[in-house]
């Protein structure tokens, strides 16, 4: 982590030590500094510890903590994304990991990174029919394709997808994917 928590010029501890020491040593002016000192060094900590839940919450939570935070939850970050859609990332990490697999889920952890909405085509398919032998849906081989049309599409999006949509997909299905421009409708 960057841009660590140490410590505060002019933080106040909320616990102040000196406050605590045996009345003998109320008056003493050595003692009252030299715990005024552990209270510097202290506050930071204690001021983390009485704010503990705010670093949990995406929103919330300090950006650098943020991608630590990615880390433990499984977010599917690469450090080159902008703060709001870190902290989307990190927020619906775990809604992901049920949904993981399935169209939507690929769907969305698709538009959480880059923030469109790809089209996503796949060969397989469900029925039903009371006769045996009917015909099955899709086609015989598995395939996956997913298509993101991006305003200004740079080399690194298509290594991206590709990194995203191998994590996200069903394990057994081979896939392939495209960035193309996005169609720019003329503005009047």
């Amino acid at each position: 982590m960057s841009g660590g928590r140490g410590s505060v010029d002019g933080l106040g501890s909320s616990a102040p030590i000196g406050a605590m020491l045996p009345a003998v040593f109320a008056d003493d002016d050595l003692a009252q500094r030299f715990v005024a000192g552990l209270d510097d060094v202290i506050a930071p900590i204690l001021n983390v510890l009485d704010c503990l839940d705010t670093y949990f919450d995406p929103a919330l939570t300090p950006a650098d903590f943020a991608r630590w935070l990615g880390t433990w939850v499984g977010a599917e970050t690469d450090g080159t994304e902008p703060e709001p859609r870190l902290r989307a990332a990190v927020a619906a990490a775990a809604g992901l990991h049920r949904v993981r697999g399935t169209r939507r889920g690929l769907e969305e952890a698709i538009r959480l990174v880059f923030g469109v909405t790809p089209d996503i085509t796949e060969s397989g398919g469900a029925d039903w029919n009371a006769r045996p032998l009917g015909p099955f849906p899709g086609t015989p081989r598995p395939h996956l394709h997913v298509t993101l049309r991006l305003p200004d599409p740079v080399p690194s999006d298509t290594h991206r997808l590709d990194t995203l949509v191998a994590a996200a997909r069903p394990a057994h299905m081979p896939y392939t994917v495209e960035v193309t421009p996005a169609e720019r409708t003329p503005q009047r």
